[in-house]
C-alpha cells in the first residue's frame, strides 16, 4: 500500500491530465460507436481505472480508442439493423457482445497468450491501422456536412415499399409462431396487415435508410445527397474544430488540443446562439448497471458475433501491449503482458455491464500521465475519476456540446491514427514476388488487401484473409532460404572445415548431406529429391543434422520416406549431431531404432569419420 501511495502528486497530477485529455475523445468514440457520447464516458471511466487496477503497466491509460470504436461500430450496426433499428432494444445484446470480448481477454490472460500477440505481422497491422483511419473520417463526412440519413424525407420515402415487406413478413413469422397458416386463414393475415400504422412503417423506413447509409460504401453511397443538402454552420463548426486540432498543437503541446478545439467551439456556437445540432443528452449522477444484459440472453442473436467479440479481444490485446511497449521505453522499466491482458478483460467486462464501449491501452493518454509525472497504477485510477467527477458535475453543460465538433474531433483522430510510416515504405520494400509479369512486394500486398477489405468490406474478415495470406507467404519464404541453404554436395565439394581432413579414399563410397534450418511441410519437396541425387557408387549417407533444429509432422514423413528408399537399395544411413526436437519426433513414429540404429547416430563428425574407417570398404582404389 505505502508503495502504491509512493508518488502521490505526480500520479495525481499525470491522472487528472489524462483525464482531460481523454474527456473529448471519450465523447467522440461513443458517438462514432452509434451508442452515443455516454457509452463513450462510462468506457472510458471503467477501463481506465479497473484496467489500471489489475493491470501489468503502471503508467498505462485505458479506454475507447480508434480501432476498438471502429470494429464496435459494426456490431452496434448489426443489432440495432437485427432488432428493427431499435438501439434499445438491441443494447442488452450489444454489451453481452462487448462483455464477452472481457471474459476473453481475461482467458487470454490467464492462459498465458500475451506473448504471442507479437507474432501478428506489421503489413496486417499496418493495413488494419490505415484502413480505421479511412473508415472514421469517411463515416464522419455525414455528420460534419449536417447530413443524417433518418432525417432525409426524399431518401426515407425509397424505402417505404421495403419497409412494408419488411413488416408483413414480421407478421407471417408471427404467425407461423402461433401455429397460424396463412392460407387457411388469410382473413387474420389481412386483419395484423391493416393495423400497421403510418409511423411504424416510416420508423422501419428510416431503420433502413441509415442502414443503407452505414459504413465507408453507405457513407459514400448517400454523398452526393449530403452535398445537395449541405448545412453550412454545421461543416464551418466541423471545420473550425479540425483547424484549431491542428492548430494547436503547434503552438504546444502541453494542452490537448482535441480538448482546446472542443471547449472554443463549443463556447462559441453557444455565446453567440447558433441553430446547432447538439449531441445526446448525457445523463448525471452515478452510473447505473444495466442488469437488462443479463435478462434475455439469446445465443441465436449473439453467436453471429462471438468471431466479434474474439476478434476484439485481441485487438484491444494488441493496442493495450503496443502501448506497454511504448510506456516501457519511456519509463525504463517492464510490463507484465498476461496480467495487463487480465487487467484489460476485466476493465472492458465491468464498462460493458455499464452500458460502456469496449477500449484498450491508449498510447497519447499513456505518453501525456507519464510525461505529467504519472508512476504507478493510481495515475490510471485518478484519470477514471476525473471523467465520472466531469461527467457527475458538468452533464448538463456537455449536453450541449455540438454534434459537428465531436465529427471533426473524430476525424482529426482518422488522419492521426493512419500508418504512415508503412504508407511511405511502400516503393522501398523488396518486390519478391512475381504476379505475370508484375513484380510485388508480398508484404506491400498484404497491406493493401487488409487496408481495401477492411475499409470496403468488413474489419473482421480482411484480418483474417491477411493473416492467412501473411502465413502463406512467410512459410514459403522460409522454404525458399531452407532449399537454398540445404543443399546436396557430394564429399568432394567440402563445405565446412572438420570435412576438409575426411578420407579421399571414400570420396565415391560416402555422400554427404548438410541441411540448414528446419525440415518442414514448405522443404520437402526438395529433401526428398535427396535419394534421386545420391551416385550408384555411394554405400553410405551422412546427414549431418546440427543446424536442423525443428522438424514437423511433413518434414517427419518426408524423412521416413528417404530412409526406406535408401534402405531398399541398400544404402546405409549416419545421423551427426542430431538436436533434441527432431529426434523426439523420429522416436515417436519408432524411425529411431527401427529403421536407423543408436549405432549409426554419433554426437561429432569426428566420431563418424572412425565409424566410416572401420566399416567402409574402399571398392573404387584409385
Amino acid at each position: 500500500m505505502k508503495k502504491f501511495f509512493s508518488n502521490l502528486r505526480g500520479d495525481a497530477f499525470g491522472g487528472l491530465t489524462a483525464g482531460i485529455v481523454a474527456l473529448p475523445l471519450a465523447l467522440a468514440f461513443g458517438v462514432s460507436s452509434g451508442l452515443g457520447p455516454t457509452a463513450g464516458l462510462y468506457g472510458a471511466i471503467f477501463i481506465s481505472f479497473f484496467a489500471a487496477l489489475f493491470g501489468g503497466t503502471n503508467t498505462q491509460i485505458s479506454g475507447p480508442t480508434a480501432p476498438m470504436t471502429a470494429v464496435s461500430m459494426i456490431v452496434v450496426a448489426g443489432m440495432v439493423a437485427a432488432n428493427e433499428g431499435d438501439v434499445d432494444k438491441a443494447l442488452p445484446s450489444i454489451l453481452l457482445v462487448f462483455l464477452l470480448a472481457g471474459v476473453i481477454q481475461i482467458s487470454l490472460g490467464v492462459l498465458k497468450l500475451g506473448e504471442y500477440i507479437r507474432y501478428i505481422p506489421y503489413p496486417v497491422v499496418s493495413g488494419f491501422m490505415t484502413a480505421i483511419g479511412l473508415i472514421i473520417i469517411i463515416t464522419q463526412i455525414l455528420p460534419a456536412m449536417g447530413y443524417y440519413p433518418k432525417e432525409d424525407k426524399a431518401f426515407v420515402e425509397q424505402f417505404k415499399p421495403q419497409a412494408e415487406e419488411v413488416l408483413l413478413q414480421d407478421i407471417l413469422k408471427e404467425e407461423a409462431g402461433e401455429g397460424i397458416l396463412v392460407i387457411e386463414n388469410f382473413e387474420e393475415t389481412i386483419k395484423r396487415a391493416d393495423e400497421i400504422t403510418d409511423e411504424a412503417i416510416l420508423k422501419e423506413s428510416q431503420s433502413l435508410a441509415a442502414n443503407s447509409a452505414s459504413g465507408t460504401i453507405g457513407a459514400l453511397r448517400v454523398l452526393p445527397r449530403a452535398l445537395k443538402s449541405l448545412n453550412i454552420l454545421e461543416l464551418a463548426l466541423a471545420l473550425a474544430t479540425i483547424i484549431i486540432v491542428f492548430g494547436f498543437k503547434r503552438i504546444t503541446t502541453k494542452v490537448p488540443s482535441s480538448l482546446v478545439a472542443l471547449i472554443v467551439v463549443s463556447t462559441a456556437a453557444v455565446a453567440f446562439n447558433l441553430d446547432y445540432r447538439t449531441i445526446d443528452e448525457i445523463p448525471s449522477g452515478i452510473p447505473q448497471p444495466n442488469l437488462d444484459i443479463f435478462g434475455e440472453i439469446r445465443l441465436s442473436s449473439i453467436s453471429p458475433y462471438v468471431f466479434t467479440a474474439l476478434t476484439l479481444a485481441i485487438l484491444g490485446a494488441i493496442d493495450s501491449l503496443l502501448t506497454s511497449v511504448v510506456a516501457d521505453n519511456m519509463t525504463k522499466t517492464k510490463h507484465k503482458p498476461n496480467k495487463e491482458l487480465v487487467g484489460q478483460g476485466i476493465g472492458n467486462s465491468i464498462a460493458a455491464f455499464f452500458g460502456g464501449i469496449p477500449g484498450a491501452g491508449a498510447t497519447i493518454r499513456t505518453v501525456v500521465n507519464i510525461k505529467a509525472g504519472g508512476k504507478t497504477k493510481l495515475s490510471g485510477m485518478i484519470a477514471g475519476l476525473v471523467l465520472l467527477i466531469i461527467m457527475m458535475l458538468f452533464a448538463p453543460i456537455a449536453s450541449q456540446i455540438p454534434a459537428a465538433v465531436l465529427a471533426g474531433i473524430l476525424v482529426t483522430v482518422g488522419i492521426d491514427v493512419m500508418d504512415y510510416k508503412g504508407l511511405k515504405a511502400i516503393p522501398s520494400l523488396p518486390r519478391d514476388i512475381s504476379l505475370g509479369p508484375l513484380k510485388l512486394s508480398s508484404e506491400v500486398m498484404v497491406m493493401l488487401i487488409v487496408l481495401t477489405l477492411s475499409t470496403f468490406w468488413d474489419l473482421i474478415y480482411a484480418v483474417g484473409i491477411g493473416l492467412v495470406i501473411a502465413s502463406l507467404m512467410f512459410m514459403k519464404k522460409i522454404g525458399n532460404i531452407t532449399g537454398q541453404r540445404s543443399s546436396v554436395k557430394s564429399i568432394k565439394e567440402t563445405i565446412w572445415a572438420d570435412e576438409l581432413d575426411f578420407p579421399q579414399k571414400f570420396k565415391e563410397e560416402v555422400f554427404i548431406k548438410h541441411i540448414n534450418g528446419p525440415l518442414f511441410f514448405g522443404s520437402t519437396s526438395d529433401f526428398q529429391a535427396l535419394s534421386v541425387q545420391i551416385p550408384d557408387t555411394a554405400s553410405v549417407v551422412i546427414m549431418r543434422l546440427g543446424r536442423m533444429q525443428y522438424m514437423d509432422q511433413s518434414g517427419l514423413y518426408a524423412m521416413e520416406d528417404m530412409l526406406l528408399n535408401l534402405k531398399k537399395r541398400n544404402v546405409k544411413v549416419i545421423f551427426v549431431n542430431l538436436l533434441k526436437q527432431p529426434r523426439y519426433m523420429m522416436e515417436r513414429i519408432k524411425i529411431i531404432p527401427n529403421l536407423l540404429g543408436e549405432d549409426h547416430i554419433f554426437k561429432t563428425f569426428e566420431k563418424a569419420i572412425l565409424w566410416i574407417n572401420a566399416n567402409v570398404e574402399d571398392k573404387y582404389k584409385s
